[in-house]
């Protein structure tokens, strides 16, 4: 009551003042606008819900629009979709930088990776977690209108840098959701047996296509650590059971499919259909 009387005794001086109110007439709206969000991008916390809660909420410099906990499941809202939330960091993809201005981010709450004497080991997701991070991304696909090329992850933004959300990620499952395009399984098949049969590219081929995909890629012509691991990120995506980085057949026949006209399939989804299918 207080805050109201201060704003009519304010609005009762400027009148006397002869200062007019100003009105903005909103009648007239462009048909030349889209969206200021343009990007969906998917990580994992690494942490357990609450300490991710507090993290995402509090002083920890970092943020994202959406946290999907894992049990029970449930997503929390962190930071209103028309505003900017601290998620990718230094960020690049297709020619666009600083992607926080232009993206929505989903946390999932997920461990991330552990290393053991046989390797890195990343966590699974629960499958109705992965259901509910499919649904919440449909619903902010369908505001924003954002292009299916565009749904990324983590690491595809930053390759080396971050690795989530890690090979676990069923990002095939979001393909069969109508989400994504996913490379043709019968054209990477021919490919690949032409690779074994003959020779891999070299790796100024491969740094022009991962570049083409759009990640940040050296064009050095060596196979150095930053080109193994923009390798090891497509891999992550594509072909999650061998994600080392290796220039090999099979990731050769998947780089050349997915940046070829008519190599991605993009399934359609059906009417009502509330669960990932695997036909396109």
């Amino acid at each position: 009551m207080k805050t109201k009387l201060l704003a009519l005794a304010s609005a009762v001086l400027l009148a006397a003042c002869g200062t007019p109110l100003r009105q903005i007439d909103r009648t007239h709206v462009s048909e030349n606008q889209d969206s200021r969000v343009q990007f969906l991008v998917i990580h994992y916390t690494v942490l357990d819900f609450d300490k991710s809660m507090k993290v995402l909420t509090t002083g920890g410099k970092v943020s994202a629009h959406y946290l999907v906990r894992e049990n029970p499941v449930q997503t929390y809202q962190l930071v209103d979709e028309n505003r900017r939330s601290w998620h990718g960091g230094v960020s690049y993809w297709a020619g666009a930088t600083n992607l926080n201005s232009a993206s929505i981010g989903i946390e999932i709450v997920n461990p991330g990776f552990t290393d053991t004497p046989m390797g890195r080991v990343y966590a699974p997701y629960p499958q109705r977690q992965i259901d509910e991070v499919i649904q919440l991304t449909k619903e902010i696909v369908a505001r924003h209108n954002i292009r299916s090329d565009r749904i990324l992850g983590h690491a595809d933004i930053a390759p080396g840098r971050k690795q989530d959300p890690g090979p676990a990620f069923p990002w095939k499952q979001l393909a069969d959701a109508g989400l994504i395009p996913w490379p043709d399984a019968a054209q990477v098949q021919i490919k690949q047996a032409i690779y074994q049969a003959g020779a891999v590219p070299d790796v100024n081929w491969f740094q022009q296509r991962l570049a083409q995909v759009g990640y940040q890629t050296p064009r050095t012509g060596v196979l150095d650590v930053a080109t193994r691991e923009v390798i090891s990120t497509f891999q992550m995506r594509y072909r999650p059971t061998n994600i080392a980085g290796d220039m090999d057949a099979e990731t050769a026949a998947l780089l050349e499919i997915v940046t070829t006209p008519g190599g991605m399939l993009m399934k359609k989804p059906l009417p009502g259909d509330s669960q990932p299918r695997s036909a396109y």
